[in-house]
């Protein structure tokens, strides 16, 4: 790990496992601050870091606060993250933005890697990453970029299906990022489970993901690699089910003509709506699905 800039905070405990070697799992923050109300939102992160404690990994949650980018949240960090009412959405082109602000700042995937991986951290947890949009094709996702040119071991359930997820996966084939599909040969498609489009190869078992990064990474790739586990079959929904919803919440995003930062959680919140909260539901179980995952790797990766 290179030396950090003053605008970094590393939590003791996570500067004390660095030092010692043990595995760490990043968490984003954004989930907290825009994905869910109070108080599922603070019970989410508690969740989601004691699902990488249960398996042996230490969660260290990117967030901005104070003007510092935290990485590792002490529970009084957490509440004060899910309580704020007025913290910005923080992508690379924001961090300067908020930590001049002194306003509280959730990561995004992209955020969430640059700042693990400045701090050392191989291997992030998330939901699902940011794509194309259906509704506007020059709607690309800061995320792609940034899985191009960051690398660590990024668990996700696929990208977030309100996206156009052929043309997503299109773009990460150009860009030269690794799908890997985690025990299946499809792209999760979020809420389920995925059976139309090809994942670039699959694994089975975390070691098997740990020896692929080592030697993804050893070759001077600089990549991550986007590890793609379905949710679980008894949590996910029915693929007509989550279509028709989205593609309702599409058609009232274009109508009331929502872009930028505000489309995805307009969108997200809409099709939970449609679905009597079942979206939501299935949302929480795949990222404490991935959390669990993303710590069995990580304990590969530091006994590689």
């Amino acid at each position: 790990m290179t030396e950090l800039s003053k605008a970094f905070s590393v939590s003791i405990e996570i500067a004390s496992a660095q030092r010692t070697g043990r595995p760490i799992v990043a968490l984003e923050s954004t989930v907290i601050t825009h994905g869910l109300p109070q108080p599922q939102n603070l019970a989410l992160a508690q969740d989601m870091e004691a699902a990488v404690r249960s398996m042996g990994a230490l969660p260290a949650t990117i967030s901005v606060l104070d003007g510092k980018i935290l990485v590792g949240a002490s529970p009084d960090q957490l509440q004060r993250l899910a309580s704020t009412g007025e913290a910005v959405k923080v992508s690379l082109r924001d961090f300067a933005t908020a930590i001049n602000s002194g306003k509280a700042g959730g990561t995004t995937v992209a955020g969430t890697l640059f700042a693990a991986e400045k701090a050392g951290i191989k291997v992030f947890a998330t939901g699902g990453i940011g794509g194309v949009h259906k509704e506007y094709s020059y709607d690309v996702s800061t995320d792609l970029q940034a899985l191009a040119s960051i690398p660590m071991i990024v668990v996700c359930a696929g990208a977030k299906s309100i996206l156009d997820l052929r043309a997503t996966l299109e773009v990460l084939e150009t860009l030269g990022v690794p799908v890997i599909g985690y025990g299946t040969d499809h792209f999760p498609e979020f809420f389920s489970r995925g059976r139309e489009f090809p994942v670039s190869i699959r694994l089975n078992t975390p070691e098997e993901i740990a020896g692929f990064a080592r030697t993804h990474w050893s070759l001077g790739l600089n990549s991550a690699l986007l590890v793609c586990q379905p949710i679980p079959e008894i949590h996910a929904l029915d693929p007509q089910l989550a279509n028709a919803a989205e593609e309702i919440a599409s058609r009232e995003a274009q109508e009331k003509k929502i872009r930028g930062q505000a489309l995805t959680p307009f969108l997200l919140r809409r099709v939970n709506e449609l679905t009597d909260g079942k979206s939501l539901r299935a949302n929480l179980e795949l990222l404490l699905n991935n959390a669990r995952l993303a710590a069995q790797i990580a304990r590969q990766l530091v006994s590689y």
